[in-house]
């Protein structure tokens, strides 16, 4: 079967419309990436957050970002600190803004010993707001 226009005698004309099927083609994969790669942005550094109804993201101003992987290793604005760096950066913080915010995320698998010392060198820095940040519990099924 033949879907070709039956011959009139005339030649054949150039198609001179703009075929929009490409275009929407490369416009779709574009919104798809950008879908997939938008939660990824956020933070670098894989954690598993400890989940409890009374988190709410905070809107503070100014804050640093100070995390806690599996391992222990501190990060400051996903940076590798050691605990001297960590003091001299969060006291240099403190001298900019002493009401900065010091939000901290520790993995849940982190000694609570390891958080209360990086506390400890946030508040000898003198920063003493400290937020600790947390998911919200996925929502029961019935």
């Amino acid at each position: 079967m033949s879907f070709g226009r039956l011959d009139s005698g005339k030649p054949n004309q150039p198609i001179s419309e703009i075929n929009m099927t490409p275009l929407v083609d490369v416009m779709l994969v574009l919104v798809v990436i950008f879908i997939i790669t938008a939660p990824l942005l956020a933070s670098s550094i894989r954690l598993d957050l400890p989940r409890t109804d009374a988190a709410r993201p905070n809107e503070a101003p100014k804050f640093v970002t100070l995390v806690v992987d599996k391992s222990g290793q501190a990060f400051l604005n996903d940076q590798p600190v050691t605990p001297q760096v960590l003091a001299e950066r969060l006291a240099a913080s403190a001298a900019r803004n002493p009401d900065t915010e010091v939000q901290l995320r520790a993995d849940t698998t982190v000694p609570y010993g390891r958080v209360v010392e990086l506390m400890g060198i946030a508040q000898k820095a003198g920063l003493n707001r400290i937020g600790f940040v947390a998911e919200t519990p996925a929502p029961a099924r019935p």
